[in-house]
Parts: C-alpha cells; structure tokens; sequence
C-alpha cells in the first residue's frame, strides 16, 4: 500500500472491516480488534490514524510495533496469523497496516485469565467489536468443521418459521417461550439452522438476533 492508497483507505472511515487507532497504548484492548477481524470476515488495522481521520502516524514506530507483537502473541488464542506493513507519512512518522485475513481456526480469544486459560471471543459488528455469545462461538466452530449440517423439520421448527413468518427475526428466548421448549434446546436447534443455511445469525452486544437467511433486517 502506497500513500495515496492509505489516504483513499482512512477516506473511507472505520466499519466492518477497518479500525483506526492514534497509537498501540492500551494493547490488550486492542488485540481484541484483531481478534474480531480473524472471527468475521477479516480486516485492516490502522496504527497511527485517529478517529477523525487524520493521518499523523507514530513517531516510534519501532515500539509501537513491539509492542502489539507482545500483545498478540500474549493475548490470542489460538495463534492469529497477519501481515504487517510500515509506510512513511511525514518525516520520521509512519502508520503500520496490520492485515488480519479471515481465519481458519474460528473461534480466537483474548486471554483474560491466565491462570485458568479463559478468555473471550469477539466478533465485528459494523465498526464495533463485540462479545460473542455462546451461540456465536458454536457457529464459529461449525463453520470450522465444514460439516453437512442435517435437521428434522418438526414441531419446534414448525413453530420457528411460524414466529418468524410475522417477526423478522427472534432471539433464543423468544424461540424457547415460543416453542415451550427448555432454553438449551433452543439455542441448539437455532444453531444448527444457522449452519445449516436456513437461517443467518445477526451478533449484537447485547443479544444475537436470528432471521431467514438470505433476507435483510434493519
């Protein structure tokens, strides 16, 4: 990426797939950026940006790289591939690109509890990463597996496509009191449905909604 290239990039604003950050202070919350963009569809990291979309870049590059390496490899897991990339700005600033390409090995989590492993898996929402529910994570290993997903159409699911033939789109416990069936079923069958193609999961921070997939919902 050269600078005009950069420059038509940052025009475009953070979303789904582009993040700005001014420096790499506070790593390990930016490490779950990275961990997003490995979970979603991947995307681009700018250091050295800010959110208004100015381009100062960093004046020492060399430590903001350390840095996020430390924190990339201390925080994810499992291990996330990237690519990096410093580009000049002005005299003695530059801008590090960090490429995360979608990864392989869904789901990835930022280790927050060393001493029992345990961490937390985030996915990108618009410019926003958020948490991922347990249904998301379930969808990020199914995906992994690439495995024929199979179902029986019967009365829960019956009662699913009814629900969502008036509402576009419901949530696990909407499904549970609507199918009277325990919450652990529901979120089971919902899952399978998502990998199985009938339907599309839609993560939000606070719940994950799910519709027919192939249809949009504003």
């Amino acid at each position: 990426m050269d600078l005009k290239e950069l420059k038509s990039l940052v025009k475009k604003g953070e979303g789904a797939n582009l993040e700005f950050k001014l420096k790499a202070s506070h790593p390990e919350k930016i490490v779950r950026e990275i961990v997003a963009f490995a979970n979603s569809n991947g995307g681009t990291l700018l250091i050295g940006v800010g959110d208004d979309r100015s381009i100062p870049g960093v004046k020492f590059a060399d430590e903001e790289e350390y840095i996020l390496e430390k924190a990339i490899e201390k925080y994810c897991t499992p291990a996330i591939e990237y690519r990096l990339q410093r580009l000049t700005v002005i005299a003695e600033r530059e801008v590090l690109i960090y490429t995360i390409p979608p990864s392989i090995q869904k789901p990835h989590y930022v280790i927050h509890d060393f001493e029992n492993n345990l961490g937390k898996a985030y996915v990108r929402v618009l410019d926003r990463s958020v948490q991922a529910s347990k249904e998301m994570r379930e969808v990020l290993k199914g995906e992994r597996k690439q495995r024929n997903i199979r179902f029986t159409y019967g009365e829960k699911e019956h009662k699913l496509m009814q629900y969502l033939a008036t509402n576009q789109v419901i949530t696990v416990d909407q499904f549970s009191q609507a199918a009277h069936i325990p919450r652990p079923i529901a979120s089971r069958t919902l899952v399978l449905l998502v990998l199985a193609n009938v339907l599309k999961i839609l993560p939000n921070e606070v719940q994950d909604y799910f519709t027919v997939a192939g249809e949009a919902w504003q």
